[in-house]
């Protein structure tokens, strides 16, 4: 999100005129005081939207005054019947409320699921051949390791959910909600190797690449779209590596757009702010929890 441009004070309260530039859009937000967005303008097409009607003139003020003095199309409000309203999820209920989800949930129950019974598992640790049991169990304590330092965060005015289900049986290890926006955590466990991440690709143990950067980033904007498709208002996400239980972590990437941690190193996210208001906060967390929200993402 780009610096504010400018306020103006309108008849009923004083507006911050914000640019938000993202994924192809070009916007222009007026927000209250509390950063809450009263409305916005389509800098491509010259459209307004009022999303707080009590404040439209004052809205459709902030915006028309951005439009005079910088070059951009002429300003026009949206015909109320042309906008749909914000879309809802339904009334939460204890079955879709993902808060009580603990971290590794979706492993845990896919373990409890689809794991080898006692024998097979015997058999597999006498033989000492590796199975997708062992994989899923590795996971697994590096999610519950992870969860445990996110949850931490709790008291600097941070959100954590764990095992957010995404359609095609995915889900998002950790989502982390604050006061510098969201995060898109995803957990790899590697115990007792040595990882290395470039741009473009992270080795461990000095092996085949893995798509571990690219698939971080295509789960952020998955995250992105679900949340800003409810909340009305720019929601930043950014995707994040944390890998548990490894010798060595050697970041030597210069372009890369994922954050990348050793899993002690999460509470360098704590002190972070100036993204989201605390009612911001809130609002994307009552998104986030909603087991619906991300029933198509």
């Amino acid at each position: 999100m780009a610096p504010a441009v400018g306020r103006i004070q309108g008849g009923l309260v004083e507006l911050k005129g914000t640019r938000w530039k993202r994924h192809g859009h070009d916007r222009l937000y007026a927000s209250l005081p509390d950063g809450t967005a009263a409305g916005w303008a389509d800098l491509r097409t010259g459209d307004i939207t009022v999303l707080r009607a009590e404040y439209r003139d004052d809205v459709i003020a902030v915006l028309t005054h951005h439009s005079q003095t910088n070059p951009e199309p002429v300003l026009r409000e949206t015909a109320p019947e042309a906008e749909a309203a914000r879309p809802m999820p339904p009334p939460l209920t204890p079955a879709d409320d993902l808060a009580v989800n603990p971290p590794g949930a979706s492993l845990h129950e896919l373990l409890h699921r689809s794991g080898p019974g006692p024998m097979a598992r015997v058999v597999s640790r006498l033989l000492r051949r590796p199975t997708e049991w062992d994989s899923w169990r590795k996971g697994l304590a590096g999610e519950r390791r992870v969860g445990a330092e996110l949850n931490r965060l709790a008291r600097h005015g941070w959100r954590v959910l764990h095992s957010i289900p995404l359609a095609n049986n995915v889900d998002v290890d950790h989502l982390l909600i604050g006061p510098d926006g969201v995060f898109s955590i995803n957990t790899k466990h590697h115990h007792k190797k040595a990882v290395w991440v470039g741009d473009d690709a992270v080795k461990v143990d000095h092996g085949k690449p893995a798509p571990y950067a690219r698939k971080s980033r295509a789960e952020a904007k998955r995250v992105i779209r679900v949340l800003e498709h409810y909340c009305g208002f720019p929601v930043p996400v950014e995707p994040v590596l944390v890998f548990v239980g490894v010798t060595d972590l050697k970041v030597v990437a210069t372009q890369l757009s994922v954050r990348v941690y050793q899993e002690r190193q999460v509470a360098a996210l704590a002190p972070l702010s100036g993204v989201l208001t605390p009612e911001q906060v809130e609002q994307v967390y009552r998104v986030a929890r909603h087991r619906q929200a991300w029933s198509r993402a």
